[in-house]
Order: structure tokens, then sequence, then C-alpha cells
């Protein structure tokens, strides 16, 4: 909670006018000048049934608010609150606006301006990667620094930490995918005809991730494993959100039942790298986000390997992958040891992990 209402203020404060209306400092690159946005509606924007300034903050300011909750995830039960706090305002008023806009600042309609990725032609069209694996990198280095929680890795070996409560996961599992309704068929901008075909590649994303990630945990794990079931659904869901507007409705079941095998997997090999995911944020997020962009180059319908046109986009989706793993990891790094030096770290004590941060609080 506390997590999306710093990352709306923060993006209203100065993030969406470095993401979109500020002045490029670094064309292509970087982008600032002044505090807030301008929610001023022309007559231009109505007589176009364009969008206005206040509806496309409201939507981005959610997409924003996602890779903050992302890196929530992977740093759970062993963060300082404070520290916490004052990360999440930095990652979302500086650091992943100025990552956005190198795709989702786009050239105006003489082809000037956009951001580098935008006009190089990669394409990640409701941010598997913009979004989803800018959070998990950024996340993830934040894991690495904390170390485990206690208990986790014992004389070399995992120990599960099992959730307490799988009602409310599955809950918030279905509460997750229809948000994605808003997220993905949103990103066309506008209520057009395309609107319901891409909510339907959206469900069939889901709907292969959550059957491939449930066969295979039964296969590895002797019994359908409800936390890979919903792991498995939201890795289809962040399989198909980089490319639900060109894929064909068989390759988005495809791309997402994909998404629900490398979700599993992914999760025993971070946990073999000795860091602890709680929740398995990166293998959802990171791992399927790099898979969703990268399958963009393979299935999308007019520029996809698979369907006859060469490789040369998925060399361009390549190339922003690494791009934005790149920055996260970078930028992130320096943000969490700048904080760490500043307040003594950004572990809590053995002692008060033990006894409950809450009490500590």
């Amino acid at each position: 909670l506390i997590v999306f209402a710093l990352a709306v203020t923060a993006y209203w404060f100065i993030g969406y006018k470095i993401m979109y209306n500020a002045d490029w400092v670094i064309p292509g690159w970087f982008k600032f000048g002044g505090l807030f946005f301008d929610p001023t509606v022309t007559p231009e924007m109505v007589t176009d049934g364009s969008l206005v300034p206040s509806v496309d903050f409201l939507f981005q300011a959610a997409f924003a608010g996602t890779a903050a909750t992302i890196v929530s995830g992977l740093v759970a039960e062993r963060i300082k609150f404070g520290e916490f706090v004052i990360f999440s305002l930095v990652l979302v008023g500086i650091l992943y606006p100025i990552s956005g806009s190198w795709q989702w600042n786009f050239p105006d309609d003489a082809g000037v301006g956009g951001g580098w990725l935008n006009r190089l032609g990669f394409i990640d069209f409701a941010g598997s990667t913009v979004v989803h694996s800018f959070g998990a990198w950024s996340g993830l280095v934040g894991a690495i620094l904390l170390g485990p929680r206690i208990g986790k890795f014992v004389n070399g070996k995992t120990q599960a930490i099992p959730g307490h409560n799988l009602s409310i996961a599955t809950l918030g599992c279905l509460i997750l995918w229809l948000g994605w309704y808003g997220f993905n068929p949103g990103s066309w901008l506008s209520m057009a005809p395309e609107v319901p075909y891409i909510a339907v590649t959206t469900t069939l994303g889901a709907a292969g991730g959550g059957i491939s990630a449930t066969l295979v945990s039964q296969f590895t794990g002797g019994k359908p494993d409800l936390t890979m079931t919903i792991n498995g659904i939201l890795a289809g869901l962040v399989g198909v959100t980089a490319g639900c507007d060109g894929f064909s409705m068989p390759a988005a079941w495809v791309v997402g039942f994909i998404a629900g095998i490398l979700v599993v997997f992914s999760v025993a090999w971070v946990d073999g790298l000795k860091i602890d995911d709680p929740v398995g944020a990166f293998s959802v997020h990171g791992t399927c986000g790099i898979w969703a962009t990268l399958a963009v180059g393979l299935f999308n319908v007019d520029k996809g390997l698979f369907t006859g046109h060469g490789f040369n986009q998925l060399g361009i989706q390549i190339v922003g992958v690494l791009a934005f793993a790149i920055f996260a990891i970078v930028s992130s790094f320096i943000v969490w040891s700048i904080i760490g030096a500043i307040f003594g770290g950004i572990r809590v004590t053995e002692k008060e992990a033990i006894e409950g941060l809450d009490i500590g609080e």
C-alpha cells in the first residue's frame, strides 16, 4: 500500500515529467525540465480524440507503481522500512522514468525526438521489459545486497519458508489477472477495435502459463503446487505483455505456456544461486519479462522470426533487454549502496528479524 502511495506521489512530482513532457537534455536518453505535469486540455486534444494529460498520468502511474512493487517482493521480510521507502521514491521518481523514456517517449508526427530504443524499432507494447524486467533487476540487486532471510539456506541446502495464507495469495493472483486487462488492453491508449483482441491474447497467455506451471510442478514435486499455479498464471501474463497486440492467438497461448515452464525452473535456479526471493518475483517478472521481450522477435505476426521475417527484430529485442538490465543493475546498485552507507545498512538486525519487524518499528 505505501509503495503505491509513494509511487504515485513521486511520479506526479517529477517522474512523469522526466518520462514524457520535459525537454531532452541528452537526446533520446535523458529528459529534464521542471516538476509536475501540465494538465491542460487543449481544443486540439478534444478534436483529435487524443489522450488528455490527466488520464495519461493516471494510467502511467499504475505502471510506475508496478515497477516499485515488484522490488518489494524481492526484498521482503528483512529490509529496513525507512530505507525501502527512500529507494522506492528514487526508483519511481528518477530511475524508472529515465529508462522508460527510451521506449515510450515517441517521436512527433515529423519523426523528431523520441527515445533511442523506440527509434531503433524495439517493441515492448505493455512493458515486459520497461516495467517488469526493470523492477525485477532492481529488486534482485537489493536481494543480493541484503542476503537471505534467516533459515533460508542451511548447510548449503534451500529450506522452504512456506507462505502462511494461500487463500489470500490466490485472491491476489485473481486480482492481478483482472488488473492485467487494464495493463495490456489499456496500453492501446484508446477504446479501439484492437482492445478486445489484446484482452483475448492476454487471457490465453495466462491460461497457458497456469497449465504448464501446474504440470511441471506435478512432475517435479509429485503433486500440483498451488504456489506454482499462481506464479504460472502471472508468468503467462508477463510473457504476453510485450507482444499481446502482435501475437496470433495460438502464439499467445504458446508464449504463456513456455513462460509457465520457465518460471518453475527459474525459482529453483535463483534458489540455487543462494539468492532469497521470497515470492519468486524475479522469476515471474525478470525471467519471464526477458522471455516475453524475446518472444516478440520470434512470434510477432509482422516481424517475428517464426512468421517468416528474419532475425532483425529478435536482434533489436536483445539490445533492449540488455540495455534495461544494465541500466537497472548499475543504477539500483548505486542507489542501494548510497542509502546503505548513509543509514548504516539496509537490513534489519538478526534480533529484530527474529522478534518481528513490527516490534522493531
